[in-house]
């Protein structure tokens, strides 16, 4: 076990407390008003944590196969569990949007192990990254139109049409990162597929 192991391990139990802030403000003793600052500062040590790990095993030239799995595993719990999250309560996401994420890392985890077990690792792609990028800051942004609708700034129905938006333009490019990802590493999975 590394440092950036540890930090990985944070994100996958800390983000849980993501769910039930949100789900149970009044029971966890968090007021309306401060419930999105307090997401924000959970999801926020999570994105943190996810850069600080990766660099933590570069820079210390810890870079290991028991990382090369925790990481993206901890990587999809966090941001599932927030968008799964988010179809509760008053941003009300649409589940058949949120599948579209579940889906696409069950896949290509899935393709990835596969192509481990045959002795190969697929390559990870830059829109992958940006895939990344764009689910996290989809997730900040509605934390943000929450702060605004506890302002009342914005309406509910605002509240839940804008966020609706954000993460169907997010999906869409999830999608596109797909394609890509199985594009690009389409003769090593073809490897994976074939019969031994």
């Amino acid at each position: 076990m590394s440092v950036a192991h540890y930090f990985t391990i944070l994100r996958i139990l800390l983000i849980p407390f993501f769910s039930i802030f949100y789900l149970y403000p009044q029971v966890m003793g968090i007021s309306t008003e401060y419930l999105p600052i307090v997401l924000m500062i959970i999801l926020g040590i999570c994105e943190f944590s996810d850069l600080f790990d990766g660099f933590v095993a570069r820079k210390k030239n810890q870079v290991t196969d028991l990382g090369k799995v925790m990481d993206p595993m901890a990587d999809s719990i966090t941001r599932i569990t927030v968008f799964f999250t988010f179809t509760q309560g008053i941003v009300k996401l649409p589940l058949l949007l949120v599948l579209v994420f579940i889906y696409r890392e069950f896949i290509v985890n899935t393709l990835r192990t596969l192509c481990a077990l045959k002795g190969f690792a697929l390559a990870a792609r830059r829109s992958g990254k940006i895939k990344a990028v764009l689910q996290a800051a989809s997730m900040f942004f509605i934390l943000t139109l929450m702060v605004l609708f506890n302002s009342h700034v914005i309406g509910i129905d605002d509240l839940q049409h804008l966020s609706f938006i954000a993460v169907a333009i997010v999906a869409g490019y999830t999608v596109l990162s797909a394609v890509d990802y199985f594009y690009a590493n389409r003769n090593y999975i073809k490897k994976a597929l074939a019969k031994n």
